[in-house]
């Protein structure tokens, strides 16, 4: 598709070169039926071995010469993060270092602690400011689109939130960069993150839509809201032959992967019914 409009951003029914025809819409997932799966799928199943293990930080780890109750409480999280990651495969996404990374990343971390007995359900959950967190099945199934089994160099994430998703890209990237447009949102993902130690994140308080173009190209683009259209200047910052995953839409949304087959050109896939909070301008 060549690039003869002056009028980006594009509206996604715009770009129609090598466009997948959606088949019927699966399922919106909503907290609703996010909890009822996270009843009916039960058990847990280890995800295949990616090769490799990513780095394991020292949170995640189980010594000998912890206290008993913290040994005892680490190894409660990482059964129950194991049990997470065995329903999410169950949900069809099958790429070993994204499961292996989701299995890593303590998710109760990012949330209230009161709220820390519903961590590892499929479901989004508030973080204060009108936003979510992701459910596990969405930011695997994100991930694994934009991977699309190859490695990454540089993502950009945009829409930080708590920190969750960008600390589990950390796992499958060389680099990742996000930005967050809500201060205390951005403020927050720096205290959820720092105990981690993440050497390969940097955080950036921003307006979203803008994109980081002084780091520019990206292997990856992850948008975390939605909007009517994918601003422009992501588009351009995606590197030739690279993935763009966003929700797209207003009461109705769909996940969209877009590539960059040239200087001037994209194609877009339609995947799946989904429900993200709204992709706005500016910082608040």
């Amino acid at each position: 598709m060549k690039d003869a409009r002056p009028n980006f951003p594009l509206p996604l029914s715009s770009v129609t070169g090598g466009v997948r025809k959606p088949g019927t819409p699966a399922p919106v997932q909503t907290p609703q039926t996010a909890t009822r799966n996270a009843t009916t799928y039960t058990g847990a199943r280890t995800p295949p071995s990616p090769g490799p293990a990513p780095r394991m930080p020292s949170y995640v780890q189980v010594t000998s010469s912890a206290p008993a109750a913290q040994r005892s409480e680490l190894a409660a999280s990482e059964a129950v993060r194991r049990a997470m990651v065995g329903r999410v495969a169950r949900q069809g996404v099958s790429d070993p270092q994204v499961l292996l990374a989701m299995e890593t990343v303590p998710r109760h971390l990012f949330i209230e602690p009161a709220m820390s007995g519903q961590a590892y359900i499929d479901a989004s959950l508030p973080i204060g400011h009108n936003q979510t967190i992701s459910q596990p099945y969405i930011v695997a199934r994100m991930i694994e689109v934009m991977r699309a089994g190859g490695a990454l160099g540089k993502v950009l994430e945009i829409g930080t939130g708590c920190g969750y998703q960008a600390a589990v890209l950390s796992f499958v990237a060389r680099e990742v960069y996000s930005i967050e447009r809500i201060k205390p949102l951005h403020e927050l993902a720096k205290t959820n993150l720092r105990p981690l130690r993440i050497s390969n994140l940097r955080l950036q308080y921003g307006d979203g839509m803008l994109g980081l173009p002084q780091v520019a190209p990206f292997d990856g683009i992850i948008l975390a809201a939605a909007g009517l259209e994918v601003p422009r200047a992501l588009l351009e910052q995606l590197a030739i032959g690279a993935h763009l995953v966003a929700p797209v839409g207003a009461q109705v949304q769909h996940l969209h992967r877009i590539t960059r087959t040239g200087k001037s050109e994209w194609t877009s896939e339609t995947l799946e019914a989904c429900h993200f909070v709204p992709l706005r301008p500016g910082t608040i």
